[in-house]
């Protein structure tokens, strides 16, 4: 197994380069490293650390002194609340604090030492166990606790290593986000995918257009959100124009954004599907067709497939029909901390992660995402049709703010297509008309909503995800 960090400690490289940027903040590689050992010397058990993952230098040296000891990392949102705090700290048994004081946290705080007794270059030279628990990442589903998500380095470094290959991802890079640093997206690709391949990070602590704009970067990472507003400032996409690659993920990327992106800066983004539980499995790639909508191939030695949730067969790859995605690799998370149960349950008999989302695939592989199992399957007059398509048409409409689009039991159909619309401000009459007619011309006339219901907010939990299941 290739070691995690191995380009930071690369004695071949300059110790005074520049490895991370926070805002105005800078460390160079050999900074980083030094002070990543002292953090590690500083720790007095090897059980979890919990680090409050404000972006902020800090937070990355406390991640790497972590990983360099072997311990695993605890990231903990910096907008949680007590209850939400209490419950990762409890539930990952953390046996130390790193970051600002909280109230009623309770842990000692890690204080570095004055050297570093314990070196980052033990971890890259490969001596720590590959297949241990680096790090525990805690979901938020919609109904229960957050369950802490077990990634060994392995599964990290293949991950990483994956897109490295399918986005041409090198030292010669500089990469640009402004994401947070408690989830996969702008923590282990965001951070330790830098500093696996020695490109330097450009984190701009909000991801503002501004702030894109102004960073010098050959790579940019973003939500759909992100580059919502990053199109709809001119000035600042086409201040992109000098970067190599544009990525987004973490939801669907509506394709009036795809499309208004890669007419200012002249870059069709990079759109690509994943997990907490199994890294980036899909993408397309630096090098080949980038369509609106689609996340392309499997990245690395993943490996995919869509079956039928009835009858557990493959689906045919047609573009058109849908299933549930499986998945199996060597990025795959150990299982949910402390829940065998859970754990197996999210595994076919066969050892293939059940990833929850609705996909379809045509047959050159390229996939694409329709949706939650849970939430956003509606079955609809026999048909079977995936809630996010819908709601990816209708959000290109300028007349909608944000969109939930729900099965609503129906005596005639079993569920009616429903539309829950935050109408943008402005918005005048006759916009229910527009959109049923959007999504029958754009998608199937089967998918259009039956109704449209106008709403002064869509419910969501602490994390911002829309729980659906308030909304009937």
């Amino acid at each position: 197994m290739t070691p995690l960090l191995t380009s930071l400690v690369d004695v071949a490289r300059a110790r005074d380069a520049v490895a991370v940027r926070v805002g105005d903040d800078v460390l160079s590689r050999g900074d980083l490293v030094d002070a990543a050992g002292r953090f590690a010397a500083g720790l007095a058990a090897d059980g979890p650390v919990a680090v409050l993952a404000e972006p902020s230098l800090d937070t990355v040296v406390a991640v790497v002194g972590c990983l360099s000891a072997g311990v695993p990392v605890v990231p903990v949102p910096p907008d949680a609340g007590p209850a939400e705090v209490a419950h990762i700290l409890r539930d990952s048994r953390a046996v130390a604090w790193s970051g600002p004081d909280r109230p009623g946290v309770g842990l000692p705080p890690v204080v570095p030492a004055a050297s570093a007794s314990r070196s980052v270059s033990a971890s890259a030279s490969g001596s720590a166990d590959p297949d241990a628990v680096a790090m525990i990442l805690y979901t938020s589903g919609t109904t229960g606790a957050p369950k802490g998500v077990e990634l060994t380095t392995a599964a990290m470094a293949a991950g990483l290593d994956g897109l490295a290959e399918a986005w041409g991802w090198t030292g010669d890079d500089a990469l640009v986000h402004g994401l947070p640093l408690f989830h996969t997206h702008g923590l282990i690709l965001g951070t330790l995918g830098p500093l696996r391949f020695g490109s330097p990070l450009h984190h701009t602590r909000r991801p503002s257009p501004a702030a894109y704009a102004a960073a010098r970067g050959t790579m940019y990472f973003g939500v759909p959100t992100v580059w919502g507003r990053v199109a709809a400032e001119p000035a600042a996409a086409r201040a992109l124009s000098r970067a190599r690659l544009l990525v987004s993920g973490s939801a669907p990327l509506p394709v009036s954004v795809f499309s208004r992106l890669a007419a200012l800066s002249g870059h069709r983004p990079i759109e690509r599907y994943g997990m907490t539980e199994t890294m980036i499995t899909l993408s397309t790639r630096a090098d080949g067709e980038r369509r609106p909508g689609w996340v392309g191939l499997p990245v690395g030695a993943t490996r995919t497939r869509i079956v039928s949730e009835e009858t557990g067969e493959p689906v045919p790859y047609d573009g058109a029909s849908i299933g549930q995605l499986e998945v199996s690799g060597p990025t795959l998370f150990s299982g949910y901390l402390g829940r065998p149960e859970a754990t197996a349950e999210a595994h076919t008999a066969d050892g293939w992660f059940i990833t929850g989302d609705i996909a379809a695939r045509d047959e050159d592989g390229f996939h694409r995402i329709v949706g939650r199992a849970s939430t956003d399957l509606i079955k609809s007059g026999g048909y079977r049709i995936g809630s996010g398509e819908i709601e990816a048409v209708l959000m290109d409409h300028p007349g909608v703010a944000e969109v939930a689009v729900v099965g609503v039991p129906d005596p005639d159909l079993g569920q009616r297509v429903t539309a829950f619309v935050v109408p943008a401000e402005g918005t005048g009459s006759g916009l229910a008309e527009a959109l049923t007619e959007l999504v029958a011309t754009r998608l199937s006339w089967h998918k259009r909503p039956r109704d449209v219901v106008f709403v002064d907010a869509l419910p969501r939990n602490a994390m911002g995800k829309v729980q659906k299941k308030l909304l009937h």
